[in-house]
């Protein structure tokens, strides 16, 4: 398993981390901060230019879930990660992807009261070989108090266990983990476990409208993005009813009649995705009643709206924006459209 120790910058993590490899037996210390190091030489300089913070790159988040799983397999035991994470979306493709490898996560905050947050970081140690070192450590610990108290106030405590380490030593923190942790009092999260796919797969998404004509979507927390009620066509699995399924599963509708088919989108391999065959279908005209009773299952979902075109553009990524777009021209010409990596064929 791993232990996540979440918390703001400056609260102590990576101290307590190493003391709670102590007390664990047969646990590894995992820190993230060296995959943001090998990807300052790794990458052009521009690329990184454009993020404010290595946890903005996707190709981070992914070498975390990847590196995580690697030691996990080689040493066995538990690993123990100190990071701050404070956006919802990074944590949610982070520990599903951890989760879609069997993974389960344990939670920790580490909740000082601000005075003694601040009294920390004031009190940190800057290399003295590290260029503009008080700017990228103290500075930066100060900068994100706010952005901590803002994830704190909408889903941290709701989402890890919490410890008030304010009057706590790193050692007597990492006792009180380990007693949690130990005891069952600090639970894996609860994230669907979704399996990441070995071959191309097919999905059904399902596109249901408001009385406006707006398209629902979904937030899953397992991936970054909004996205379309849907999912992978079982092995037997007629495409369109797979389609009803997600839909029933996802939000609670039953949809009476087959939906009719908008798209065939054929997905190119990009490694280490596999690609495959994308299907929208037109499930119909939600009433308000309807969409007034529509259900969310926790784990897999954590929010839904409906979106015009033009939102939509900013909520999706490009590629289901793209395949959302030419099923909606679709739509209004009655006619099914094919695509290769949504581009329209034929």
């Amino acid at each position: 398993m791993i232990v996540w120790i979440n918390g703001a910058y400056g609260a102590g993590k990576t101290s307590t981390a190493r003391e709670l490899i102590e007390l664990i037996p047969n646990s590894t210390l995992f820190d993230p901060e060296v995959i943001g190091g090998a990807l300052d030489r790794l990458l052009p300089p521009k690329h990184l230019a454009e993020v404010g913070d290595f946890q903005d790159l996707p190709i981070w988040r992914r070498l975390v879930i990847d590196t995580a799983a690697a030691m996990l397999a080689e040493f066995g035991g538990t690993l123990v990660v100190p990071m701050t994470l404070l956006r919802q979306e990074y944590r949610d493709e982070i520990f599903g992807g951890l989760a879609a490898r069997r993974i389960p996560v344990r939670h920790v905050l580490l909740a000082p009261a601000e005075t003694i947050l601040r009294e920390r970081i004031a009190g940190r140690e800057v290399p003295v070989d590290l260029p503009d070192g008080e700017i990228r450590v103290r500075q930066w610990s100060y900068d994100h108090i706010e952005p901590f108290k803002a994830a704190l106030a909408a889903w941290l405590t709701a989402d890890a266990y919490p410890i008030d380490s304010g009057s706590l030593t790193p050692r007597d923190t990492a006792r009180r983990i380990a007693e949690a942790v130990g005891s069952g009092e600090v639970p894996a999260c609860d994230i669907v476990q979704t399996p990441e796919p070995t071959a191309e797969t097919v999905a059904a998404g399902v596109l249901l409208f408001d009385e406006q004509d707006r398209v629902l979507l979904v937030d899953p927390t397992y991936k970054a993005g909004w996205e379309f009620p849907g999912g992978v066509v079982e092995r037997g699995e007629a495409p369109a009813r797979a389609g009803m399924r997600e839909v029933a599963e996802e939000t609670g509708i039953r949809l009476d009649d087959v939906p009719a088919l908008l798209v065939v989108d054929w997905e190119p391999p990009a490694p280490p995705a596999f690609g495959g065959l994308r299907l929208l279908f037109d499930g119909g005209r939600l009433d308000s009643e309807t969409a007034g009773h529509m259900r969310l299952p926790g784990p897999e979902l954590r929010a839904w709206r409906f979106a015009s075109e033009a939102e939509a553009a900013h909520l999706l990524p490009p590629v289901r924006y793209e395949r959302l777009r030419r099923a909606l021209r679709a739509r209004e010409r009655g006619r099914a459209m094919y695509l290769e990596g949504g581009v329209p064929v034929g």
